[in-house]
């Protein structure tokens, strides 16, 4: 209904700014202030003033005089205060709102009719998922979601490396090197954990082994990635071997965050099909095209980049970016519109390919880049170098585990006398915890570095997972105790006898506002490829709704009827807001805490 109200204002201002011949180019529509009751301000007052004459707040008179209220729906009243115009939401509007809300659907909106491809994580397959990178994985999958809310059809990628020297050098040395032969056990009974030995073997060997044999390993490096490179079909299925087990581990751990994808997409699918050797030749014609330092390069100073962007060795083997052109072409070709998400230590790459993209002759607008920094723990920035820093795995292990300490500690005797047995537990100690990791690395704005903090993450009384999560865990309680199934079609509640003109407090009202403004937020922050905005708006809803819980009584004896039954689908409206809000997250939501 939001979305339709600001239409709706929308349309009304820049009827009155033309009746008035003011331009219509900025409407100047905001949110208003928390101490006023209006859902939507315009400062356009502001602008104004100077081609007006006058002062705003006799500007913002003007403009509300000729808004004609009773033509609109959703709106009750234009009000002005100072130069502001604030608009009322009408009986319709909450009415409406309280309806659609009760739809397990609500929040999404209408097909776009433009296919999105979403490459995320992309993590090279040399070895476990590690902590530092966790960003990757869970703004993409957030990103991913909240454009699929938002009415795009999306599919899911991620991009595998499996050409170039560290997949050559990982091939050599899992054919060369036996169990015998390295240092330590498997950390866990995984692929990648198991084959990543052979990876760190293969690297201490080449930088520290006999000379001679060294150079014999070089020589069969090379012939690896000259292999991949003609399309050798041996050379790939050597290379695949050592790919797809570390990527099936990989694959594993990913799912329990989880993001899950549509497509593992190879580099070396653009070197065998030939796109690799046509780009090659396109880009050698390029007028910053260069043969220096032993290999073809772009000079793109002229484009405001200081860097060259090498394309091709003196050997004939391409590059990361060379396939990852061929790659993004193929995008384009594909879909309407393709977003990556990137680490901040990819800004250079990212302004190198987006250019040289460009004077291959490709329109760029489609393609958007969301960039973030890194995770770190209270210790210190962590690295994946030879293997030291934290695995992903052992992050989301804690973060059970200090969820079941919590939840445990948390648990008293009525509760369980309610039947919440161990498996319960369980459940609840994996959805929060999980979600406690995932929710608090989305809800920031990736460009910004964070640190991670248990005590934050898994605070049940501050803004974070656990605070959000119960109130959807309450609402459940609430809908049984109303003999309504939380997860069924709530055919137990009379939805049709739910008057939204009973919820008359404050903070009925708030709350109801609050939840028709869910889609817009959707839309917004769709736009903007920023899931974090949706985070922001789960922890101002579960703040309207615990202001609700504490004033409004639902099933208290003494309660009307009829207002039990609008307060009952206002809980509905509230769980299904809350839950889908969450899903774009990533984060579950529990029906009992």
């Amino acid at each position: 209904m939001f979305l339709a109200l600001r239409a709706e204002v929308e349309s009304a201002i820049a009827e009155a700014l033309s009746t008035l011949e003011f331009p219509t180019d900025d409407l100047g529509i905001e949110e208003p202030p928390e101490d006023v009751e209006s859902v939507l301000a315009s400062s356009v007052a502001f602008r104004l003033a100077g081609e007006a004459g006058a002062p705003p707040p006799q500007v913002a008179g003007q403009l509300a005089d000729e808004i004609d209220v009773d033509a609109l729906t959703y709106v009750s009243d234009v009000q002005t205060q100072g130069p502001y115009l604030n608009f009322l939401p009408s009986d319709a509007y909450l009415g409406e709102t309280l309806e659609t809300a009760t739809d397990d659907t609500y929040g999404a909106l209408e097909d776009r009719g433009e296919d999105v491809v979403v490459e995320h994580t992309s993590a090279n397959p040399t070895g476990p998922v590690h902590v530092g990178r966790a960003r990757n994985p869970i703004i993409g999958d957030a990103v991913a979601t909240l454009l699929d809310y938002a009415g795009y059809d999306v599919d899911r990628h991620y991009y595998v490396n499996d050409a170039g020297r560290q997949m050559a050098v990982f091939t050599w040395a899992y054919e060369t090197f036996d169990e015998a032969d390295l240092e330590s056990e498997p950390e866990r009974d995984r692929p990648e954990y198991d084959l990543v030995r052979y990876y760190r073997k293969g690297n201490a060997f080449l930088e520290n082994g006999p000379e001679d044999e060294v150079a014999e390993a070089e020589a069969e490096i090379e012939s690896i990635m000259q292999g991949l490179e003609a399309g050798d079909d041996e050379a790939y299925e050597r290379v695949s071997e050592v790919v797809d087990q570390v990527l099936g581990g990989m694959k594993e751990c990913l799912a329990r965050l989880p993001a899950e994808f549509d497509e593992f997409v190879k580099e070396t699918k653009f070197m065998r099909n030939g796109d690799t050797d046509e780009l090659v030749s396109r880009l050698k014609e390029l007028d910053e095209a260069v043969y220096e330092e032993d290999a073809w390069q772009l000079e793109l100073e002229d484009h405001g980049i200081d860097k060259n962007l090498v394309f091709l060795r003196a050997d004939g083997t391409s590059l990361y970016p060379t396939r990852d052109l061929a790659h993004h072409e193929w995008k384009f070709d594909n879909y309407d519109r393709a977003v990556t998400v990137l680490g901040e230590d990819h800004k250079l790459q990212a302004k190198q390919l987006r250019t040289t993209l460009e004077l291959l002759g490709n329109e760029t607008e489609p393609l958007r880049q969301v960039l973030y920094s890194y995770v770190n723990l209270p210790e210190g920035k962590m690295s994946t170098r030879r293997g030291t820093g934290v695995d992903l795995d052992d992050l989301l292990d804690e973060a059970i585990d200090r969820a079941r300490d919590e939840v445990e500690t948390r648990l008293d005797d009525r509760i369980r006398d309610d039947d919440l047995d161990e498996e319960d537990i369980e459940r609840i100690a994996h959805q929060v915890g999980i979600g406690a990791v995932r929710y608090d690395i989305v809800s920031k704005q990736p460009t910004k570095a964070i640190t991670f903090e248990w005590d934050q993450a898994l605070d049940f009384e501050a803004q974070s997972a656990p605070y959000v999560q119960y109130v959807h865990a309450r609402c459940c309680g609430i809908l049984e105790e109303a003999d309504v199934d939380p997860e069924g079609d709530l055919e137990a509640l009379d939805l049709d006898a739910a008057d939204a003109d009973l919820l008359e407090t404050p903070e009925e009202r708030d709350l109801l506002e609050t939840i028709a403004r869910f889609p817009s937020v959707v839309d917004e922050a769709a736009d903007d490829l920023e899931p974090h905005q949706v985070a922001t708006y789960t922890r101002e809803f579960a703040d309207r709704f615990n202001g609700f819980y504490r004033e409004c009584p639902v099933l208290a004896d003494e309660v009307d009827p009829e207002v039990r039954e609008a307060r009952l689908a206002l809980v509905a409206a509230s769980k299904h807001t809350v839950a889908n809000a969450l899903s774009i997250l990533g984060v579950d939501a529990p029906r009992s805490m």
